[in-house]
């Protein structure tokens, strides 16, 4: 069997990021830039007034000058007005360009304003550039602004739209199909036998990837019955660009799914991984390409599945880099005789200026998904050692 990290590494070989396409810089958000924004003018463009005040030149105030008569105002938006002499100072609001003749802004909070003059009150003055912000001071024209792979988030997208983009090259947004199988599963809302559960994988799993921004689902309900799983699944395959189906992958004699796949034409790669909850997983690769995950039916394990495999795979799929997994301490030691690595849900813990430990939150089996509520996600354990309490552990948020 495969470790998570051997998996992962399988699953991210046989990825290919899909085609870009162009996107209005209005409807960009969430999506992965697949092209180089360079600074379209320095940034800022100018030497920019930082505070409401007053424009002077700083050697008048080297000179011991305290008092300016008020020449003019300038706003932002506005051009400039140039300093007509030492003595006098213009009226600045921030974001207006610097006058030319001045290279100091002092704030209206430490002036007296009277009479048509402006007065320092009785304090140093300032240096030089006080309260300007330099041109070019953040980026340079033309230096890269935004580099192929980001995720554009509000950030992101506002740095596009100050190089002056109104349509940004993106990757597609992946057709995702999320299926579940089984006889037992009845939707919420319907009436069932005492036999009988309600269908959660397919609301968690569609709830998860719309939370990761994620939003062309399509959601199908298969019976465990290989001649409908095989007609359902080669109709996803000609409509979707990844598959995700929960349920009917383990040894059991309805678990159809396995070989309902490899009969449409999906190429397996790996079934099984040495983890638990999750040992189950089977991945594949469809006839055009399309990632196939066959996740194990009990919800904690697709819901652990989902997050360490998926989520990174979608990522690479779009083109952006794999996300780095983060490290947080562990309030409580853990030790495992087991061979498997495992996938345990955490409380976050709290602490003031440094990284919070967290909680072990186990649950009673991959069947007690109920136990996830309010948990903050789920740390990874190697199998068959000692981990003491404050050590760093991997951990995978929901």
């Amino acid at each position: 069997m495969l470790t998570p990290a051997e998996a992962a590494a399988a699953i991210a070989a046989e990825l290919a990021p899909l085609a870009a396409e162009s996107c209005a810089l209005a409807d960009a958000a969430g999506r992965v830039l697949r092209e180089e924004l360079a600074a379209e003018r320095d940034q800022p463009p100018f030497d920019r007034v930082a505070m409401d005040g007053i424009a002077v030149a700083s050697e008048a105030l080297a000179a011991g000058r305290r008092a300016f008569r008020i020449a003019g105002t300038v706003a932002a938006g506005r051009p400039p007005a140039t300093l007509p002499g030492e003595d006098a100072c213009l009226e600045v609001m921030t974001g207006a360009m610097l006058p030319p003749g001045t290279d100091t802004v002092i704030p209206v909070e430490s002036l007296v304003l009277a009479e048509g003059r402006a007065t320092l009150r009785e304090e140093a003055p300032p240096a030089r550039y006080a309260n300007v912000h330099r041109r070019a001071s953040d980026a340079r024209a033309g230096s890269r602004a935004l580099a192929a792979g980001t995720r554009l988030r509000g950030p992101e997208l506002a740095i596009a739209a100050s190089a002056g983009r109104a349509a940004l090259a993106v990757s597609r947004e992946p057709r995702i199909a999320v299926i579940s199988t089984g006889d037992e599963l009845v939707g919420p809302g319907l009436a069932l036998e005492p036999w009988q559960i309600r269908r959660s994988n397919a609301y968690g799993v569609a709830a998860t990837l719309a939370l990761h921004g994620y939003a062309r689902l399509s959601d199908d309900h298969i019976a465990d019955d290989p001649a409908t799983l095989c007609a359902r699944l080669a109709a996803h395959l000609t409509r979707h660009d990844v598959l995700i189906l929960s349920g009917g992958v383990s040894a059991g004699r309805f678990d159809h799914v396995p070989a309902s796949l490899e009969s449409v034409g999906v190429r397996r790669v790996f079934h099984k991984v040495a983890q638990r909850p999750g040992k189950p997983l089977w991945f594949g690769v469809g006839p055009g390409g399309q990632p196939v995950f066959a996740l194990p039916g009990n919800p904690v394990s697709t819901l652990v599945c989902l997050i360490r495999y998926v989520l990174p795979a979608l990522e690479r799929l779009c083109g952006a880099p794999a996300p780095a997994v983060p490290s947080v301490p562990l309030a409580d030691g853990y030790e495992s005789r087991h061979p498997l690595t495992a996938f345990v849900p955490v409380d976050r813990g709290r602490a003031a200026g440094r990284p919070a430990a967290v909680t072990l939150h186990p649950t009673h089996g991959s069947g007690d998904f109920t136990a996830l509520a309010g948990t903050a996600g789920f740390v990874e354990l190697a199998p068959g050692r000692r981990i003491e309490p404050g050590e760093a552990v991997p951990i995978y948020t929901w």
